[in-house]
C-alpha cells in the first residue's frame, strides 16, 4: 500500500482499518442531529464512515456536505470534509499518517486541499481529534450566515 491513492488523498497508513473504533463513532453519533444520516461502509468508500450533515446548517448554494473518516488499529487517520456548491466544492482533510510530502501529522486546507498539505499536530487521543475537527467544521457552517 502507498501513502498516495490514486485521487491524491493520503489515507494509506499500511495498518488495517479500526472497524470497531468507527462503529463507535457511529454509535455515538447516530443520534447527533448535525448528521442527516450516518453511513457505514458504503460501496463508494467500503472502509469509511461517511457522516452527511444536515442542510439546515447551509446555504441552499450548498447541495452537500459530508465527513469521511477512516481510522486505523495504528492510530492513523484520515478525516476527510467535502461540500458540494452550485458552483463547484470545497475540500478539506486531516491527516495522521505516514508521508513522503508531510509530517506524519498534517492537513490539507480547503478549499482545495492541496498535496503537499500543511504540517501540523492532532491530539494524541482520538475524541480529541474528532472534537477539534467538529469544531473546526462548526466554524465554516457559521461563516456561511455571517458573511
Amino acid at each position: 500500500m502507498t501513502d498516495e491513492s490514486d485521487d491524491g488523498s493520503n489515507s494509506g497508513s499500511g495498518a488495517p482499518v479500526d472497524f470497531d473504533r468507527l462503529d463507535v463513532i457511529e454509535e455515538r453519533w447516530s443520534a447527533d442531529e448535525r448528521f442527516a444520516r450516518i453511513d457505514s461502509q458504503p460501496t463508494f468508500a467500503p472502509e469509511r464512515l461517511v457522516c452527511v450533515y444536515d442542510r439546515r446548517f447551509y446555504p441552499t448554494t450548498v447541495q452537500v456536505a459530508r465527513l469521511e473518516i477512516v481510522w486505523f488499529e495504528n492510530g492513523d487517520f484520515s478525516l476527510h470534509y467535502h461540500e458540494e456548491h452550485d458552483d463547484g466544492v470545497f475540500d478539506h482533510r486531516w491527516d495522521r499518517h505516514p508521508s513522503s510530502h508531510n509530517a506524519r501529522d498534517h492537513l490539507h486546507p480547503g478549499p482545495e486541499a492541496p498535496t503537499p498539505g500543511t504540517d501540523t499536530s492532532h491530539p494524541a487521543d482520538w475524541r480529541d481529534v474528532l472534537s477539534r475537527v467538529l469544531d473546526e467544521i462548526e466554524d465554516r457552517q457559521r461563516a456561511f450566515w455571517n458573511e
